[in-house]
């Protein structure tokens, strides 16, 4: 095989020196978003973070936070990376091995097996089941804007979304697994990124109160979805859920279809990741309009001018174009899938830097929706950034808060045609305050806020 100029010339990357031993993991444990974005302000697009002592038992992951090297990650040599680093292995034991975990000749088995569900004609047919959930959310600010009260915008929005990808997986409501999902579902997600990113890393079969805690919830958790599987069996809905058709399909390769098991992990993702990522989205999205009134206002001209006071319809998604750069743009400040993590599995090269095989590289939107050659002002919540033209004109991999490539985000269009309806709707109708202190955040499996997220509603005149 050839060498190129390019690995001739490859050096090893910069990066933080950390303290002895523990390297940078305390930096990432305590601060992991500030960790990141400090790294590449000070240290440049590649970036080495260690931990252990120094020599062949040191730990070295590589953070890549240009659009170039991302791109080379999730999609230009995307086979040489693989989903397996320690993040995913810990993501792996707490939801299964579905789409996101999966790997290999596995992962695209399951693909091939549920692809079909989310063409855009299908997910085009929820839509006015997201209207109507949509509408249980207008009531409940309705009772809070009569009675002078405050919402709470992450525990409505995680409600709403998660009624919505519940009716959506099993044409039914979902609201007895909430207090189980609400339970578990921060522990183990704050669980799988600590352990993935500690050094040291006790043994989950330890008997140990942190392992005990967790495998009660994940039991917690098993046992909510398979008793939901058992009753769409039992009593099949109306028309086709997702579940209903996870349970039809067939790989076209071999006419298999998924197991049990297999269901039980794909309904998980589904469930967990789905709604969890759009809340956060819906959440950011009100918090900012909630304190730059101008945009907020230009939002409901919009909605005003193209729906009246009629709900939307899929012919109107077309026209709420600058509602939906409000909430990119909000996506962009606040990414819910901030890191994206894989393990290489043959030396390379990025940016002139080593990637030696075996190393964790890393990808993180929080940072390079931030990178400063890309986002002028990258802290200003400004929707024009997502003007049709300019976003022609920027790189393909600034933005990707649906990843990219082979592995990207096979439910994106769900969850923005259900962002776009749910603002809409919500706008139609209130006007909300909201505070601009900073917001204290949740790094978990995916990124939300960590606590209730105050604001005032008032209905429009």
């Amino acid at each position: 095989m050839s060498v190129t100029a390019e690995e001739l010339e490859a050096r090893p990357a910069p990066g933080p020196k950390g303290l002895p031993f523990l390297g940078s993991a305390l930096d990432l444990k305590s601060d992991l978003l500030g960790t990141l974005h400090r790294a590449m302000l000070e240290h440049g697009d590649v970036v080495r973070f260690s931990a252990g002592p120094s020599g062949k038992h040191q730990v070295n992951a590589f953070g890549l936070f240009h659009p170039d090297g991302v791109q080379h990650l999730l999609a230009g040599n995307a086979g040489n990376f693989e989903k397996n680093d320690p993040v995913y292995q810990e993501i792996r034991s707490v939801l299964g091995d579905g789409l996101l975990t999966a790997e290999g000749d596995e992962w695209r088995r399951q693909k091939r097996l549920v692809q079909p569900i989310f063409t855009h004609k299908r997910v085009a047919s929820y839509l006015p089941m997201i209207v109507e959930e949509s509408g249980v959310a207008l009531r409940r600010w309705g009772k809070a804007a009569a009675a002078g009260e405050m919402v709470d915008l992450n525990t409505d929005m995680a409600r709403l979304t998660l009624s919505v990808v519940g009716r959506a997986l099993f044409g039914a409501d979902v609201g007895s697994a909430v207090p189980v999902i609400r339970r578990a579902v921060p522990y183990l997600s704050e669980r799988a990124v600590q352990r993935g990113l500690s050094p040291v890393v006790i043994p989950a079969d330890w008997p140990t109160p942190g392992n005990r805690r967790a495998l009660r919830y994940q039991d917690d958790l098993y046992a909510v979805v398979d008793q939901l599987i058992a009753g769409r069996r039992a009593n099949p809905a109306e028309g086709e859920d997702l579940l209903g058709l996870l349970l039809q399909a067939r790989d076209p390769e071999s006419g298999l279809g998924l197991s049990d098991d297999e269901v039980r992990d794909q309904v998980l993702i589904f469930l967990l990741a789905g709604h969890e990522t759009t809340a956060t989205s819906l959440t950011f999205t009100f918090h900012l309009l909630g304190h730059h009134p101008a945009i907020q206002a230009r939002v409901q001209d919009e909605v005003d001018r193209v729906l009246g006071d009629r709900p939307p319809s899929l012919g109107d998604i077309k026209g709420l174009a600058y509602t939906l750069m409000a909430i990119k743009e909000a996506m962009r400040l606040y990414p819910a899938a901030y890191g994206m993590g894989r393990i290489a599995k043959r030396d390379d090269v990025v940016g002139g830097y080593e990637i030696p095989a075996g190393s964790p590289v890393f990808a993180s939107a929080w940072v390079t929706h931030r990178h400063p050659d890309f986002w002028m002002y990258p802290e200003r919540f400004d929707p024009e950034r997502f003007t049709p033209a300019r976003e022609k004109a920027r790189h393909r991999y600034a933005y990707f808060p649906f990843g990219g490539g082979p592995r990207a985000c096979i439910g994106q269009y769900f969850s923005m045609l259900e962002a776009v309806i749910v603002v809409a709707m919500l706008m139609q109708s209130y006007r909300v305050t909201t505070s601009s202190d900073p917001v204290k955040l949740f790094t978990g499996i995916t990124l939300r806020p960590d606590g209730p997220m105050p604001a005032k509603v008032e209905a429009r005149s």
